[in-house]
């Protein structure tokens, strides 16, 4: 939406004289004379200069209009951080959705792999409960990278398969760990 100082092409706080010299300016531009060809659109915009002209230079029009102007600028304003408002309220909820789904698979493929399951097993846990496949793969690959570091070195050493540490009586020395990397409380 124009204003009527902008379809004038001067500020807001614009003397009468500087109002009248925009008016004349404009006019000359938007007269239906001067533009061959687009005669309908020039005369719309003579139009609407002329209208703002003759609001702007009565000053009991003006004033009244900056009021009504003003109030409205407000109540659009208010209405625009309303709605950013609402945005960001449901940016927040859908983020805080994304981040409690998220916690639910990193347990459950804590749970599996403190069973003794392998990151492919994992991996197929999480999408068969509708964890997005690059998201199942990522947590599979973390579930095993902590799973080898909590194997004894020699069996990792000898090449064969891993085998979990439980002589330190920390059995849940995985969900400490994914916890305090990822953020879970226990």
């Amino acid at each position: 939406m124009v204003t009527l100082y902008e379809a004038l092409g001067v500020r807001e706080d614009a003397s009468e004289d500087e109002i009248k010299r925009a008016y004349r300016k404009a006019a000359m531009r938007a007269h239906p004379d001067r533009n061959q060809g687009r005669e309908a659109a020039a005369h719309d915009a003579f139009q609407e200069i002329k209208q703002a002209y003759a609001i702007l230079s009565d000053p009991e029009q003006r004033r009244v209009y900056d009021m009504v102007f003003a109030q409205e600028m407000r109540k659009l304003r208010d209405q625009e951080e309303r709605r950013a408002r609402r945005a960001r309220e449901r940016a927040e909820r859908e983020a805080q959705a994304q981040r409690e789904r998220y916690e639910k698979f990193v347990a459950v493929a804590i749970r599996h792999a403190e069973r003794g399951h392998n990151r492919d097993v994992v991996f197929g846990v999480l999408l068969g409960r509708g964890c997005d496949e690059a998201l199942a793969a990522r947590i599979a690959d973390g579930v095993a990278a902590f799973s080898a570091a909590r194997t004894e070195p020699s069996a990792a050493t000898s090449g064969d398969a891993p085998v979990p540490d439980t002589s330190s009586g920390h059995a849940g020395l995985l969900a400490t760990l994914w916890h305090g990397v990822f953020g879970l409380r226990p």
